[in-house]
């Protein structure tokens, strides 16, 4: 998945540090990600959202907020309007290249920004929040031991997350006048809430006031068992799940993929994790991985789970063209199919040839259920037919792979 870095300027004239991850081939829709208070464009639950929204051909513009991460400006001086505004900003940079966001995302007072944003990007078809509160003046309770120094001293050093920042009085008085009810009420797009019931930070009960704000069309998941920051693996990876698939019906229909269509099929690492890379088939675009055990993330098939369920889906689609030809009526068709590394010498299924090779060779087992009856002389006429399935001959053949290595695109 290729990144590229990107600078926007904001309306108060800062340069905006910005990572654009933009997927393989042709790209079906752009999305904007707005990051969590005090946090940056890296937090982990980010990137594993634009690694999902990239396996779909969404590409994604994360950005560090005016003062944060690697962006200029002091926080100092921020608020949860110049927030907004840095938002707008983002979207008017990806406009201007002809790439407006289609889907805005946002993590918990990102999420508040964004549905305030929302209404000032025609564009927007989507907009997804993610612990989000129901209004900007929920986050001071991070430092509401600090208000009154804040109001007295036009700011004061705080503590969050371990981290010192400067908070100014603009941010306290711009959290307590912003109201996002009415913004909510009057959204034109598909509404996505995202909350864990457990969330520490901002309570379940936002989520609620968000969803009986806004009108249809509007979603709520639960993120169980998360805590506010994602930052639990499987939670920030279950959430870039639902956020795709949720996104997916919002997208036009995907383009081929490749340079031959149907023939050629292109694998490419995300760069996300150690081994997970996005396969693009046709249409079709999914992700390929290792399980933990070897270093891998378990986002996908492994590279011998492709090749059994090629073995068993052109054995399932053999069976249905004779069955049809025939006009057998045959019951539902499953394939199950094992794959080991054995001793050639202990292979008793195996050819002479296999055998005479020595050392270890890859044994497929194959288990074809139909259900419903099967006479005993169909049974063996199916186990015929099965081996003659052209991924079988495949296997079972002197395949060649030839190889050419290439300078790289960038």
């Amino acid at each position: 998945m290729p990144v590229e870095k990107r600078t926007i300027r904001s309306r108060d004239g800062h340069m905006l540090a910005a990572r654009f991850d933009r997927p393989e081939g042709p790209v079906r829709g752009n999305a904007l990600f707005a990051h969590c208070f005090t946090c940056t464009k890296d937090i982990v639950a980010a990137r594993r959202i634009a690694a999902n929204l990239a396996r779909l051909g969404v590409a994604v513009l994360r950005f560090d907020f005016t003062g944060l991460g690697s962006s200029e400006g002091e926080f100092a001086n921020t608020s949860f309007v110049s927030n907004v505004d840095d938002l707008i900003a983002a979207a008017d940079h990806l406009r201007e290249s002809g790439e407006a966001p289609m889907l805005l995302i946002g993590h918990s007072l990102g999420g508040a920004a964004v549905l305030a944003a929302a209404g000032d990007i025609p564009e927007v078809k989507g907009v997804v929040t993610i612990g989000a509160p129901a209004d900007a003046e929920h986050v001071l309770h991070n430092f509401e031991a600090s208000i009154e120094e804040i109001e007295s001293e036009g700011s004061a050093e705080v503590t969050l997350a371990g981290r010192k920042f400067r908070i100014g009085k603009g941010f306290v008085d711009a959290a307590r006048e912003t109201a996002l009810t009415d913004r909510i009420a009057t959204l034109r797009a598909s509404l996505l809430v995202m909350h864990s019931p457990i969330d520490e930070t901002v309570g379940i009960d936002n989520a609620t006031r968000i969803f009986t704000a806004a009108k249809h069309p509007k979603s709520f998941v639960s993120l169980d068992k998360a805590d506010h920051l994602l930052s639990g693996a499987d939670d920030a990876e279950f959430a870039a799940e639902v956020i795709a698939g949720w996104a997916s019906r919002l997208l036009p229909r995907d383009e081929p993929q490749g340079i031959e269509a149907i023939e050629h099929v292109r694998v490419t690492e995300t760069r996300a994790s150690k081994f997970q890379n996005i396969v693009q088939a046709g249409t079709h675009r999914f992700f390929a991985d290792e399980p933990p055990s070897v270093g891998g993330t378990d986002t996908g098939p492994t590279p011998y789970d492709f090749l059994s369920a090629a073995l068993g889906a052109c054995t399932s689609m053999t069976l249905r063209m004779y069955a049809s030809f025939k006009k057998l009526d045959l019951g539902t068709v499953t394939v199950d199919v094992s794959h080991a590394k054995v001793h050639a010498d202990d292979c008793a299924d195996c050819t002479e040839e296999s055998r005479a090779n020595g050392g270890k060779i890859d044994r497929f087992e194959r288990v074809i259920t139909v259900d419903g009856n099967v006479p005993e002389e169909l049974a063996g006429k199916l186990e015929e037919i099965a081996n003659k399935c052209p991924v079988h001959k495949t296997l079972e053949g002197n395949a060649t792979v030839v190889t050419r290595v290439e300078a790289g695109r960038g």
